[in-house]
């Protein structure tokens, strides 16, 4: 059985499903890449994760800048070689550093959840990790409103759905 026939018995692609296969390189196979949804697959898509992963950090302001920008230049670097994957995977790190630092914005710890039960937001428990948390959100946007990325986003889903 060929990986793609494994991949659609299994129902999902191997980034989105828990016991994905470590060896597969979406540079070389950018149709094997399904979008889905948030930051589905962001540890998982490789070489995209061993290249963004270094470079993400939501401590504080600061290193949240370094982050956003380092990760914001790769993502040019991915438009410029008309690597689709490489943008959106740059994408969700920028929107992972959103949330992450988000949670740790309004959740004492980042624990939303105590004993199975949801707190209530906390405005703001952590002001550092809300500092972060803002600046992700401006070079997420400036993805998000990126032309190429956006015409690259619909054909990468009419070509490999």
């Amino acid at each position: 059985m060929t990986d793609a026939e494994r991949d659609t018995a299994d129902g999902d692609p191997p980034h989105r499903r828990d016991d994905a296969a470590d060896d597969i390189d979406y540079r070389a196979h950018p149709e094997r890449y399904e979008i889905g949804r948030g930051e589905e697959g962001v540890f998982k898509v490789q070489p995209y994760k061993s290249e963004l992963l270094t470079l993400w950090g939501y401590a504080d302001r600061e290193t949240a800048d370094e982050g956003g920008r380092a990760i914001y230049e790769r993502f040019r670097r991915y438009e410029r070689d008309g690597d689709f994957v490489g943008m959106d995977m740059a994408r969700k790190y920028l929107q992972m550093g959103y949330t992450r630092a988000m949670r740790y914005a309004k959740y004492p710890g980042g624990r939303k959840y105590v004993d199975g039960e949801e707190r209530d937001p906390v405005y703001w428990a952590d002001p550092d990790k809300r500092e972060a948390a803002l600046i992700y959100q401006a070079w997420l946007e400036k993805v998000r409103d990126n032309d190429e990325y956006q015409r690259l986003k619909a054909h990468h889903r009419e070509q490999d759905g």
